[in-house]
């Protein structure tokens, strides 16, 4: 049912017309975190629009942030990310318009926060709808197995508030639990007995399929709205990341407590004031209404990490079947490149001769012959022209760069299991960091590069793979491919491979350089090239 109804709202091209559309970056200086773009964005509505703001209805979706967990997104954000439903390539916004194209219809003017590395599948009765109608706050939620709950946000549910039945019904919250571990949420009464709906008091028992209900997009009332923006406007600077779930949501429900603002374990970077802007936040928040539209007949799923991405696009996972997902999207590929149907082909061009492994993705990309892409791997933007191995469970990603008004290419190159968000503090510590199986000192030997502080960039003491000085600056896209899968056979095979004479970038220095216009003429010259292909051979026909 979910396929059917998303895939008639996209056929009768329902995706929002005549409606306004805003982007607002983050301000420059130290990084806010989505509560703090969320705050922003607030402020950027009213300046563009004044008091006129008020009356809007207000779709905010999140760019993806840095998506260092899926690095082929961080050029051009999360929301960009390709989708090959059917035969055409969608993107993630194409794919969020569609799925709350119903919602307005049933909403009070407000502001609905939603991100761009999830998906939300639900079903209704006829006669039941979504409304974001209430005061204060109102969240959807999803029955989702408990490990997915200690990752994500879980409600505590007030059982006594609960009405209607079936598929939809409406509850109050007690409390909201920002990535929880299981004592917490059996503690706390959020597990529940999965059925019809959700059984509430039944955290201790041990029998029956239990679930958790967890968060995903939510709503805000304009007075609610417009509390946070004065907030955020008498606080002047700020100079911390803060969270639109964690922070605001945790300071909802009666059963609420201020001590989540000093817990700091789960936040990559703690910036300047980050208890204090999250105790006032608790302060304002206070009391404010969190109300529930549980979904008993809905998936919640993410796709923001590399290896999410890769199961949701080739194995047989249940969103790709509810979606439709194709193994070859817009694509021309001879049958011999396709090992089996456990791949997906987007926006590419392979030629004969190139064999591409199962389970592996291939967007936006020009494979040649005599090129062998492993299992498990991840290839964008890139360009392979001569005969190359590409070793499975590899993520391959260029990107174009301008840094002396020259049009330049980086590529990075990864194990699709490296943690790019960890981090250390001293140089004695990076042979903690994993690039590929083996060590970064063990990796920078083989490169003949000096482990120093000059080899990462972001000049703090954070060092990591995502701020490591070594992936090569080259003239032609198809040489940094060419450079930075040597660096990954050398790793392979603990060969030589120098670095030296080259002007080596990091991934947080690629992103300050690239050149998004040069990435999109690159993937607009596949398009025209498959277009003309495609039409010589329904001329054939």
């Amino acid at each position: 049912a979910f396929r059917e109804q998303l895939e008639e709202k996209l056929r009768r091209g329902q995706l929002p017309r005549g409606v306004r559309y805003l982007v607002c970056a983050d301000p420059p200086g130290p990084r806010i975190g989505n509560g703090g773009s969320t705050l922003h964005a607030l402020r950027c509505l009213e300046e563009q629009y004044g008091d006129q703001w008020t009356s809007f209805t207000v779709l905010l979706i999140h760019s993806g942030g840095y998506s260092q967990r899926l690095p082929s997104a961080s050029a051009l954000g999360k929301i960009f990310t390709a989708l090959p439903l059917g035969h055409a390539v969608l993107q993630m916004l194409e794919l969020k318009l569609a799925m709350y194209i119903d919602f307005p219809r049933r909403m009070e003017p407000g502001v609905l926060v939603a991100c761009s590395d999830d998906v939300e599948l639900y079903s209704t009765a006829a006669t039941e709808s979504v409304a974001f109608d209430r005061p204060g706050f109102t969240a959807l939620a999803h029955p989702s197995e408990l490990a997915l709950g200690a990752a994500h946000g879980v409600f505590v549910l007030d059982a006594s508030s609960l009405s209607g039945k079936g598929a939809l019904q409406y509850a109050s919250c007690r409390r909201f639990l920002h990535k929880p571990d299981l004592g917490t949420m059996r503690q706390s009464g959020a597990v529940c007995v999965r059925g019809a709906g959700p059984r509430l008091g039944c955290a201790g028992g041990r029998g029956g399929s239990q679930c958790v209900y967890t968060d995903s997009v939510f709503y805000m009332d304009h007075g609610t709205a417009g509390r946070l923006l004065l907030f955020y406007k008498e606080l002047g600077t700020l100079c911390c990341e803060i969270d639109a779930y964690g922070d605001f949501l945790q300071a909802l429900g009666p059963a609420a407590t201020p001590e989540y603002t000093r817990d700091t374990r789960n936040v990559c970077r703690e910036g300047s004031g980050l208890v204090a802007v999250r105790q006032q936040l608790f302060s304002l928040l206070q009391g404010t209404p969190l109300n529930v539209i549980v979904l008993n007949n809905s998936r919640f799923y993410h796709i923001g990490t590399a290896q999410e991405y890769l199961l949701h696009l080739t194995a047989e996972s249940k969103l790709r079947f509810e979606l439709g997902l194709q193994p070859v999207a817009f694509s021309i590929l001879p049958s011999t490149a396709r090992s089996s149907d456990r791949l997906s082909i987007i926006q590419s061009i392979l030629q004969p001769g190139c064999v591409v492994g199962p389970g592996s993705v291939i967007e936006y990309s020009r494979i040649g012959p005599g090129v062998s892409v492993g299992e498990g791997c991840i290839v964008s933007g890139s360009c392979i022209n001569s005969s190359a191995d590409i070793p499975s469970s590899c993520f391959l990603s260029s990107v174009s760069v301008k840094i002396t008004g020259e049009v330049e290419f980086v590529t990075m190159a990864f194990g699709v299991g490296d943690d790019l968000k960890k981090s250390v503090e001293s140089l004695s510590d990076i042979h903690s960091l994993q690039f590929f199986g083996a060590s970064l000192p063990e990796c920078l030997g083989l490169w003949s590069i000096e482990a120093s502080d000059q080899l990462f960039s972001g000049g703090d003491t954070r060092l990591g793979l995502w701020t490591a000085r070594i992936f090569p600056v080259c003239s032609t896209l198809s040489e940094s491919v060419r450079m930075s899968l040597s660096m990954l056979n050398s790793v392979q095979h603990k060969s030589a491979f120098k670095l030296s004479g080259f002007q080596l970038l990091s991934v947080e220095e690629m992103l300050t350089y690239k050149d998004v216009e040069d990435m999109l003429r690159f993937r607009r010259e596949i398009y025209d090239e498959i277009c003309l292909q495609k039409q010589k051979e329904k001329s054939v026909e």
